[in-house]
């Protein structure tokens, strides 16, 4: 099994907390990573529904027998068991004691929330990043391949062919996510909105739009892209918003968590997508700032992204603070490096408020370069 870079940090956290959890999508090796590196703790799915019949009905007598290291797989299916918790870990005091696992961020960190809050650790698991992907070897020269094979384990580890995959994960676990938060009676009209979504990747969201073109109500759209986010299918990158002298976009951008579901979801099958696609520019943006995310969450950064973009269409397209200074990202799909390509990060740094420490070009190249203000990255060396 390939080591995730998240491990350390889980193991170095259970030493202070009494409880960790650990959410992320279906499929990204939550399950993996806890059953064959957490083995000395006892591993419960509530996802089975013997096991979840005896812990909704007997949450007590459940909980007596289950009571130390123990790792509760989709425990948001039991939402009385987190009440129960809370007394258990003020009453032993024991570090470590439980690890809970789901594949519901909203359910999960809702029930974390009201009753545990301040006893436990929450980490997030998603698909390979880059880094992992490189010590495997797996992360192939080829950025169309890259692209549509996207970044989920089984791909890899079972060699499954990427189109018949995405398929069975957008007709099951997406659909079996959605039947458990919401009441959707035409699921095709659901699926269509999901690839509508696709179309608009790397872009400025207008939900109008958005519940025009899928033909539903703006109510609907965003109730349905509520449901996206919650089953990490997609995630939205708020505007930076600073007093600077031009007006800026106020809307989110849309994103989708792995390009290999972009790329199916586009109908670009068995790899078939090449930089003369329209989108290709926009599936390798999406491609970088989702790897910027994951690896935000595997290594623990704590870092919150923004865009910046204003009224003449000036624009930053990644940016975080450390507090004190602002370290900014251009992308471009570009091969090649040419001087229009920091026009962006140049003016942004004239007009900005805030000092920038650093300013980072990461482009579709394969040689990295350090120039005296910019800093260059490949696609594939985004760390």
């Amino acid at each position: 099994m390939l080591d995730r870079s998240i491990f350390k940090s889980i193991t170095e956290t259970l030493e202070k907390y009494p409880i960790v959890a650990l959410t992320g999508p279906r499929q990204s090796g939550k399950t993996t990573l806890l059953r064959t590196k957490f083995d000395h703790y006892r591993y419960v799915s509530l996802e089975n529904p013997d096991v979840r019949s005896y812990a909704e009905e007997d949450t007590k007598g459940f909980l007596d027998e289950y009571s130390y290291r123990v790792i509760f797989d989709e425990v948001q299916r039991v939402p009385k068991i987190f009440s129960y918790l809370q007394g258990i870990v003020d009453k032993s005091q024991v570090m470590g004691q439980f690890i809970l696992s789901g594949s519901q961020s909203f359910n999960l960190i809702e029930n974390i929330t009201q009753s545990l809050a301040g006893r436990v650790a929450l980490f997030s698991l998603f698909p390979f990043d880059m880094e992992e992907m490189e010590r495997a070897q797996w992360l192939s020269d080829d950025l169309g391949e890259v692209f549509s094979k996207g970044f989920y384990p089984a791909i890899f580890e079972r060699e499954i062919n990427q189109d018949r995959y995405y398929s069975d994960y957008l007709n099951t676990y997406v659909k079996r996510d959605v039947s458990q938060l919401v009441n959707i009676q035409n699921y095709g009209a659901f699926v269509r909105f999901i690839k509508i979504c696709a179309t608009r990747a790397g872009q400025i969201l207008n939900l109008n739009n958005l519940a025009r073109d899928a033909g539903v109500s703006h109510t609907t759209a965003r109730n349905w892209l509520s449901i996206l986010e919650t089953s990490y299918i997609v995630f939205l990158l708020q505007p930076y918003f600073r007093n600077y002298s031009k007006r800026i976009v106020k809307s989110s951008k849309l994103y989708f968590y792995d390009t290999g579901l972009l790329c199916h979801l586009l109908d670009f099958r068995k790899g078939r997508i090449s930089p003369v696609n329209q989108v290709w520019g926009n599936v390798f943006e999406n491609m970088i700032v989702g790897e910027l995310e994951k690896q935000n969450y595997h290594q623990n950064l704590h870092r919150n992204y923004w865009f910046w973009r204003d009224s003449h269409s000036h624009e930053i397209d990644l940016l975080y603070s450390d507090g004190h200074s602002l370290s900014t990202y251009e992308i471009k799909s570009s091969t090649t490096i040419g001087s229009k390509m920091f026009e962006g990060l140049k003016y942004f740094k004239a007009i900005s408020d805030d000092p920038i420490s650093k300013q980072t070009l990461i482009y579709g190249g394969k040689e990295d370069q350090k120039r005296t203000d910019y800093k260059v990255l490949s696609w594939n060396n985004t760390n």
